[in-house]
């Protein structure tokens, strides 16, 4: 430790310091340091780091010149070492990308600074060197990254934003600028919120309030604004939210987003066609209905007529008023009877709106048992009916299961129409099946062949001369659609076996 006592000491100690310690402070500098004469450009002096890292002692430095510890190459010639500390020499300083050259032949790829310093005995060239191999190689790394990194976000088909905390864009990846339609610069600091329809603008308000109260931003889709200049359908694009915060650089909700307006328009031509599959089904069970109690109907109203009749006969004779009430009694009953049939149909067909419903499978196909009945009464074919004893719970729209049960139903006794009264026998049975309520409708009749069964349910295929097969294609349509399965197969020994199950409601399965 220096000691100082008084000025002259001080003096003295700071010429002792700068004669014996100045040496020993430079050379433990870890930046290699080699000084130059500013006139010869001879090596005058080396500190350790440098001469650690080119392989030479002090000694075996001082005579090198630059062709003796410089690389090969071109860039690296005398003239051009000579002419860097020259202008070091005369402009005060001076840095080159050096590539020394170690005694062993290896090369040290350097930043080196050269500064001018006047000494007492003139002016010298010190030069800082340090090694930047690997430096220039991860340098090469990053800008090979954003490199390719520049080139993804270019050719992404997602969209990439950053926002603020409200709904400015704090950055914009060219991708983005194509979905938009936009320029990406002319993204920055923009108004995201304003490129959105008023129901998503308002949904996206919200996940930026949820996120700036550090709730988790919720996946969504969005709907963008259409002006009326330009006109055209809707454009949808579906988006992922994050909320990021980069070393407090970049902070906010990130939005990766990306065209889905093919698969809207997709999805909303097949509500529409459900839609219209309702509305099909509903009326396709009307008219199958009617025809099926049209002569149901007739009897009673038939009978009516005929009470009316007697009642008016007995007016023009001597009838007591007993004998009109009875008659018009009976004709209102008739009357009623053919209202309650017709009460039943128009519950059964008139709720055109889509509404699931919870409901007993088995009492649904119960419901349909009265027009079942009609139908199987025409055309002179036994009925029976084989309903579990456990409940079948399901969830589904009952009209359309209710037809679907009829379709099948109808189906199988106009087959069994065409067999010997003795053998025309439907049976229509309700069971569970692991996690499904199932129905099942068996004939004896001709039965379906391999190359029938595959296409059965394909909207073309009947048996019936006059038939079009829309009946099958509609229930397997309304089975899909409720979550099921529907299949036809071989009876044994005879005719054909055609099912279709349900999902038990979730809360009932075992």
């Amino acid at each position: 430790m220096i000691q100082v006592s008084g000025p002259a000491q001080r003096d003295g100690r700071r010429a002792e310091f700068a004669a014996s310690d100045l040496a020993r402070l430079f050379s433990a500098l870890e930046h290699c340091v080699l000084v130059h004469d500013a006139r010869t450009k001879e090596i005058l002096w080396a500190n350790q780091a440098a001469c650690s890292a080119l392989g030479f002692t002090l000694d075996e430095l001082l005579p090198l010149k630059a062709p003796d510890m410089s690389a090969r190459a071109r860039p690296y010639a005398r003239e051009v070492g000579l002419a860097w500390l020259q202008r070091a020499a005369d402009e005060g300083n001076s840095v080159i990308e050096w590539c020394y050259r170690t005694k062993s032949g290896t090369d040290i790829l350097s930043e080196a600074r050269a500064v001018r310093v006047d000494l007492a005995h003139g002016p010298v060239v010190m030069v800082q060197f340090r090694d930047i191999a690997e430096e220039k190689a991860t340098r090469r790394d990053l800008c090979r990254t954003e490199g390719r990194l520049q080139a993804f976000l270019r050719n992404l088909d997602e969209g990439i934003v950053v926002l603020d905390d409200d709904g400015h864009v704090l950055f914009a990846g060219e991708s983005a600028g194509k979905l938009l339609d936009s320029d990406p610069e002319a993204l920055m600091a923009a108004d995201f919120v304003a490129f959105l329809a008023p129901d998503s603008a308002a949904v996206l308000r919200d996940v930026l309030a949820s996120a700036t109260r550090g709730g988790q931003p919720a996946d969504a889709r969005y709907r963008l604004a259409v002006s009326d200049e330009v006109g055209g359908p809707d454009r949808w694009f579906a988006a992922r939210c994050q909320s990021i915060d980069i070393e407090n650089d970049l902070r906010g909700l990130l939005l990766l987003f990306h065209d889905i307006t093919a698969t809207v328009r997709t999805e909303e031509e097949h509500r529409r066609d459900a839609q219209y599959l309702n509305h099909l089904a509903r009326y396709n069970a009307m008219g199958d209905m009617a025809m099926a109690i049209a002569h149901e109907v007739s009897q009673p109203i038939s009978a009516a007529h005929n009470f009316v009749a007697g009642v008016r006969g007995r007016l023009r004779g001597d009838a007591g008023p007993e004998h009109l009430d009875w008659g018009l009694e009976h004709a209102t009953r008739q009357l009623d009877r053919a209202a309650v049939i017709l009460q039943s149909l128009r519950e059964y067909v008139v709720r055109l709106e889509e509404c699931k419903q919870e409901a007993d499978l088995n009492d649904i196909v119960a419901d349909c048992a009265y027009f079942v009945d009609v139908r199987a009464q025409q055309h002179t074919v036994a009925l029976r009916w084989e309903f579990t004893d456990e409940d079948v719970p399901v969830e589904c729209e009952k009209v359309l299961i209710g037809q679907v049960v009829t379709n099948l139903a109808f189906n199988a006794i106009e087959e069994m129409a065409r067999w010997p009264v003795e053998q025309r026998t439907v049976v229509i049975s309700t069971r569970r099946h692991d996690a499904y309520a199932e129905v099942e409708v068996r004939d004896t009749g001709q039965g379906l062949s391999v190359p029938q069964v595959g296409r059965i349910f394909d909207g073309a295929f009947s048996t019936k001369g006059n038939g079009h097969g829309i009946g099958l294609a509609l229930s397997h349509r309304i089975i899909t659609r409720h979550g099921g399965e529907i299949e036809a197969g071989a009876n044994t020994p005879r005719g054909a076996v055609f099912r279709f199950r349900l999902p038990l409601r979730r809360k009932e399965i075992p």
